[in-house]
């Protein structure tokens, strides 16, 4: 388990510099900050030594990095992959569908799954608006898993030819022998054939839940069978207790999430605002065994629309340090929500009311009917970055 980046940045960077033949990363945010200048530094290092690297990033929420920065990775031989490129206009124009994922393999033998990004933003000293996140370091058979996964969506999203086949070939790796006592299952989503892999393994623990269950999510409106098992657990005599963002780094978040706390309290869900800064992360546990720590948040862009990752881990070592971490916050660092506290008009809540019964219990179905597009990669050569320093994708890279 790694709390914060200064749990995990450290872990990250110490590996990459030891490793002796492969690095893959994928992150949705890349920021060229301190947090990002390092991991620079470290990638530099590696490929100059020969170890082959792919590092692919999200075109939306890495939209700012540098001529210098891109050139000096690729043209040491980091593959450097953008998810959705646009030109530097339309970059945030296209909010939806996004590769949210945040995955780490070295040498095939050791992961990193989680909600951590490469921003000083996760560290404390970035100041009141610092973010709460974690993430995991797995060893074992489950590595092997995830690292095909990633070379695998390298292979989809990239244009297929002869060379692209030879140079994007998923290698075969031996799997490492089992590395301790924890089960763990790696999943994900996409817009694919595992549109709700993570919202089902979700649904499923609670169902199975039989004494507590914990879900620590930043940015929460999940669809109305996902919140309806929430209650239905609580009213069989489970603790159901969630820990939502207080001081959120937008204010709509906890705006939508206000809309759930009514039908959520009065099914016997106990309800927590995080208040020492803004929640990023997106963990869980229930019971003595079950966790999941990764990206996928449980809003409509996680569940129907963005490219997910989460890891599921069955061990109730990992559980009860988890919860310690989760309990920890609920006692010193929340404030809890009561029926009390919701202020809004009685009008109010019956307008929500429909909503939630109308609309809502038909999410996240009516999601599959909005456009959707297969992922599309541009693999950035030295070439593509133009001498004059405009900072704009060739043509040839991006089609």
């Amino acid at each position: 388990m790694l709390e914060n980046g200064e749990e995990f940045y450290p872990r990250i960077f110490e590996t990459i510099a030891a490793a002796r033949n492969e690095v893959l990363i994928e992150t949705f945010i890349l920021y060229e900050d301190k947090v990002g200048k390092r991991l620079h530094e470290v990638l530099m290092a590696a490929a100059r030594r020969g170890v082959q690297i792919d590092l692919t990033v999200d075109a939306f929420g890495s939209p700012d990095l540098s001529d210098e920065f891109i050139s000096s990775l690729t043209g040491a031989g980091v593959r450097l992959h953008v998810f959705d490129p646009a030109p530097r206009l339309f970059r945030r124009v296209n909010y939806f569908r996004r590769m949210h994922r945040k995955l780490v393999v070295i040498d095939g033998m050791r992961a990193f799954i989680g909600g951590i990004n490469y921003s000083a933003d996760h560290l404390a000293d970035y100041g009141p608006e610092a973010k709460q996140d974690y993430a995991v370091e797995a060893e074992g058979p489950i590595v092997t898993e995830i690292h095909r996964f990633m070379h695998q969506a390298i292979r989809d999203g990239l244009p297929r030819s002869h060379w692209f086949q030879r140079r994007h070939a998923v290698p075969k790796i031996p799997t490492p022998p089992r590395a301790g006592n924890a089960d763990a299952l790696f999943v994900w989503r996409d817009n694919g054939q595992h549109t709700n892999d993570i919202e089902r393994q979700y649904r499923v623990a609670i169902r199975l839940a039989r004494k507590r269950i914990v879900i620590a999510n930043a940015y929460f409106f999940p669809g109305y069978t996902f919140l309806r098992d929430m209650r239905k657990a609580a009213r069989r005599g489970v603790e159901v207790c969630l820990i939502l963002q207080g001081k959120p780094d937008m204010a709509i978040v906890q705006t939508a999430a206000a809309m759930l706390y009514h039908y959520l309290l009065r099914g016997g869900v106990k309800i927590f605002e995080y208040c020492d800064r803004p929640l990023h992360g997106k963990v869980a546990v229930v019971d003595d065994e079950w966790a999941t720590v990764g990206s996928s948040n449980l809003d409509p862009l996680s569940l129907s629309l963005n490219l997910e990752a989460n890891v599921l881990i069955r061990d109730r070592d990992f559980n009860r340090q988890l919860s310690d971490k989760l309990q920890h916050l609920m006692n010193h660092s929340c404030k809890r929500i009561e029926t009390q506290d919701l202020t809004e008009s009685t009008a109010w809540r019956q307008v929500r009311s429909f909503f939630l019964f109308h609309v809502l219990r038909r999410y996240p179905s009516w999601a599959g009917y909005l456009p959707a597009h297969a992922p599309r990669l541009a693999s950035l050569p030295e070439a593509a970055i133009e001498p004059d320093g405009a900072d704009r994708l060739d043509d040839k890279a991006i089609q």
